[in-house]
């Protein structure tokens, strides 16, 4: 369905929903669960700049983590929410290019770069601003703007009946969330998961992704989840992350790991104790722990170890409690 029918249709439903810009849900407890089967391997891989040969450290970490994207439609999707040139806010624009080198060289059928902003509906002013123009080879016709892209019905959403998203997701057969490692003021930490909330056009569900705040920032990441999980990859950027008062305003902060892994519950939790917070106390992540390996037992760390890199992050003072 084109984006311009769908609102034809459907906008006058939605418009109630997509002022609220607060979660009016609560995360309900979670009793524990028994560990899935087996165990999940993440790799952190070490980077001091970007200046390295990322797609070298990239191929060795896909090698690690057991990656096949032969033949595949390969949607990449970096976190490009807005732009500060003194701080580390998105992607880094080396990191986002090796990523297309990578699975070009695994030989994946087509490499897409696709982003939705949850804040600037230029998408391509930010795009401009963050140097993927110009340093992400044949950028212009790789990417797509996922908060304009045509949508199609993709099923149950939380509250929502039927949820709308961009073709350009729905037919991609592997989801690369190339996230930043960051804290965030709402959700604690943002990392592969929540990344994942570009993928919700805005131009259907207001600004920034407010539909999404309604139904509560951790219900939202763990549906998310849900539905992308059994084709995602994650590549965490954390050769320089954002600590405080993230995702947009906090300060960047050197920690010199790439994190990479096909569980995105095993690599957000990875990412989080080389953070310094307690994965166990974050929302979003006891809401997906069913899906995935949380707990450091089940997951297999490759290359680092978790406290050989470990670099605590500042947080905000209604996170402080997150702490290992």
């Amino acid at each position: 369905m084109r984006r311009r029918s769908f609102l034809g249709v459907a906008g006058a439903g939605l418009g109630a929903g997509l002022g609220v810009s607060q979660t009016a849900c609560q995360v309900k407890a979670v009793k524990n669960v028994e560990d899935l089967p087996g165990k999940s391997a993440v790799t952190i891989l070490r980077a001091k700049s970007y200046s390295e040969n990322l797609f070298d450290i990239l191929r060795r970490g896909a090698a690690m983590c057991g990656l096949d994207a032969r033949g595949k439609r390969v949607l990449l999707k970096p976190n490009l929410v807005e732009f500060d040139s003194t701080t580390a806010i998105n992607t880094n624009v080396a990191m986002v290019q090796a990523a297309a080198e990578l699975f070009r060289h695994l030989g994946a059928s087509e490499v897409v770069i696709g982003e939705g902003p949850g804040h600037r509906r230029d998408t391509l002013f930010l795009a401009e601003e963050a140097d993927y123009r110009k340093g992400i080879e044949k950028f212009d016709a790789r990417f797509v703007d996922l908060n304009r892209d045509d949508v199609s019905a993709a099923g149950a959403f939380g509250e929502l009946k039927q949820i709308y998203l961009p073709n350009s997701v729905l037919s991609a057969d592997l989801i690369v969330s190339l996230a930043k490692m960051k804290t965030h003021h709402w959700a604690g930490a943002t990392l592969s998961m929540k990344n994942y909330f570009g993928l919700v056009p805005g131009s259907l569900y207001g600004w920034p992704k407010n539909q999404l705040h309604r139904i509560g920032i951790p219900q939202s990441v763990a549906e998310l989840h849900r539905m992308f999980a059994p084709k995602s990859f994650a590549i965490v950027d954390g050769i320089v992350g954002m600590e405080g008062n993230g995702p947009i305003q906090g300060k960047a902060k050197p920690v010199g790991v790439v994190v990479m892994g096909s569980d995105l519950v095993a690599v957000d939790a990875t990412c989080c104790r080389v953070m310094g917070i307690n994965p166990e106390k974050v929302d979003y992540l006891q809401l997906t722990r069913s899906r995935g390996h949380l707990l450091a037992p089940a997951i297999e760390q490759r290359g680092e170890r978790v406290e050989d890199v470990r670099t605590p992050f500042e947080l905000v003072e209604n996170f402080k409690d997150l702490r290992s």
